[in-house]
């Protein structure tokens, strides 16, 4: 798998981000039966400020958020809790699934608030920026429902709880 991480806070450093984000994507892409080595991920691990100016360029919301993703391909499902499309690979077999953004602060007041582990926390929000690369979405009900199925097996593949059971 091919992962472009790109590191602009120094804060992760503590993380071990490289193998927490090569363990989340190869467990997710593997659930999903796709091979691994031959999809391309890039992920930016910034702070709320940066995050927060990328929110309001691309969803017109000028405040920080947890995780961002931008899909290289449209694979939404039109039907409300069908399976998204496969993704396509390019003339080379090479599978560009797309960019996810992280942000510091907001992961790790998050973490905090539900008292979990910030690396456990991460791991979650980094199967699910995955999975809004795939073409999963929690809009619509039955997507989200779908797509928190999906997160909780694999997180539990991981040996990490429900990330939507709370005390």
């Amino acid at each position: 798998m091919a992962i472009e991480l790109n590191i602009k806070d120094e804060r992760w450093a503590a993380l071990d981000l490289d193998a927490l984000v090569a363990r989340s994507c190869g467990a997710a892409l593997g659930h999903l039966g796709l091979g691994p080595d031959v999809c391309e991920i890039s992920i930016l691990a910034s702070d709320d400020a940066a995050i927060a100016g990328l929110n309001a360029d691309f969803r017109g919301k000028p405040s920080p958020t947890n995780v961002l993703s931008w899909p290289a391909q449209d694979l939404a499902a039109q039907t409300d809790g069908a399976s998204p499309a496969p993704p396509r690979p390019d003339p080379f077999g090479e599978i560009e699934l797309g960019d996810i953004a992280l942000a510091y602060e907001t992961c790790a007041r998050e973490a905090a608030a539900g008292a979990k582990p910030l690396a456990d926390h991460v791991t979650h929000l980094v199967v699910h920026g995955l999975l809004h690369l795939l073409g999963y979405d929690h809009i619509r009900d039955h997507d989200a429902t779908l797509m928190e199925g999906l997160e909780i097996t694999i997180l539990g593949k991981l040996g990490l709880d429900d990330p939507y059971t709370y005390d």
